[in-house]
C-alpha cells in the first residue's frame, strides 16, 4: 500500500485528512464536553441546503455550506440564549430544513444534476489543491481562537452558570463556539459528508475523555486518534479497491475504523479499571 503515496490525489486526500484531523480533536472535545452533539448535527446538515443553493446560483457548493453553516449557528444560538422555544425543536427543524433546501435547489439547478453522494458520504479522495488551503486557515483559526480564549471555554463548557456569575460573556463564548463548529462541519464534509460529519466530530473526543479528564490532554488525544482513522480509512479504502476491486468511500471506512477503536477502547478501560 506504500505505492499509494507516489499519487498525487492520495497524497492531497492524506494532507487533507490530517489537517481536517487537528480542527476536529480540538473542536469535538468541547462538543463532547458541552453536550452539543445533536446541535453539531443540525449544523452539519443545514451547510447541505448552501451546497444546493451553490449549484443554483453558479458559486462553489462548499463557500454556499460555509454560509449557510454560519447562519445556522447564528440562528440556534440566539434562540439557545435567550430560550425562545425548544432548542430540540429548532434543532430537528434546521436539520430537516437544510437537508429539503438543499435537495429542492439541485433539482431548479438547469442541466446537469450532480451526484449528491460525494457530499452526503465524502469524496476525500478528490479534494481540490486549494482545499488544503482552507483546511490550513480553519486549523489555525481554530488553535487560534482556542488559545486565545480556552479558559473561557472551558468554563462555559463545564458550568455556563458559574461563568456568567464570574463574569464571562457565557452567550458570546459560545456563539464563537458555535461558529467554530461550524466552520469545522463544512471541512468534514469534503472529508466524510454530510451524514457522517457528526460520528467524525465526536468519535475521537469520546474515546480520548475515557482517558483523561483534563481537557487539554484530550484535545490532543482526539486529534491523535481522529488522524489515526483518517489515515486508516484512506489506506483501507485503496488496499480494498486495489486488492479487490471493492470501492467503496473513504468517508464511512473512516467512522466504522473510529467505531472499532471506540468499542476496543472501552474494553480495555473498563478492564484497567475493574484490575
Amino acid at each position: 500500500m506504500i505505492e499509494a503515496l507516489s499519487y498525487p490525489f492520495f497524497q492531497n486526500a492524506l494532507l487533507a485528512g490530517l489537517l481536517a484531523s487537528v480542527a476536529t480533536g480540538v473542536i469535538g472535545s468541547f462538543v463532547v464536553v458541552k453536550r452539543i452533539s445533536s446541535l453539531s448535527g443540525g449544523l452539519s446538515h443545514a451547510a447541505f441546503g448552501g451546497v444546493g443553493l451553490g449549484y443554483l446560483i453558479g458559486i462553489s457548493p462548499m463557500l454556499g455550506a460555509l454560509g449557510f453553516g454560519l447562519l445556522a449557528a447564528l440562528i440556534i444560538s440566539a434562540v439557545y440564549l435567550h430560550r425562545q422555544g425548544s432548542l430540540d425543536s429548532l434543532i430537528s427543524m434546521v436539520w430537516s430544513v437544510g437537508m429539503a433546501l438543499g435537495v429542492v435547489f439541485i433539482a431548479m439547478t438547469p442541466g446537469y444534476v450532480p451526484d449528491l453522494s460525494s457530499y452526503l458520504f465524502g469524496n476525500i479522495l478528490f479534494v481540490p489543491r486549494q482545499f488544503l488551503l482552507y483546511a490550513l486557515l480553519v486549523d489555525l483559526l481554530v488553535c487560534l481562537c482556542v488559545f486565545l480564549l480556552f479558559n473561557r471555554l472551558e468554563l462555559v463548557c463545564f458550568d455556563e452558570e458559574f461563568a456568567n456569575v464570574v463574569g464571562v460573556r457565557a452567550g458570546l463564548i459560545f456563539t464563537a463556539l458555535l461558529l467554530l463548529i461550524a466552520l469545522v462541519v463544512v471541512t468534514l464534509i469534503r472529508v466524510v459528508g454530510v451524514i457522517l460529519t457528526i460520528a467524525l466530530l465526536t468519535t475521537p473526543a469520546v474515546i480520548a475523555r475515557q482517558w483523561s479528564d483534563d481537557l487539554g490532554r484530550m484535545m490532543a488525544l482526539a486529534v491523535g486518534i481522529s488522524g489515526f482513522c483518517v489515515v486508516g480509512g484512506l489506506f483501507l479504502s485503496y488496499w480494498l479497491a486495489a486488492a479487490h476491486a471493492w470501492n467503496i468511500p473513504t468517508g464511512p471506512l473512516i467512522i466504522l475504523i473510529a467505531t472499532l477503536v471506540f468499542g476496543v477502547s472501552a474494553i480495555v478501560h473498563k478492564r484497567c479499571h475493574t484490575s
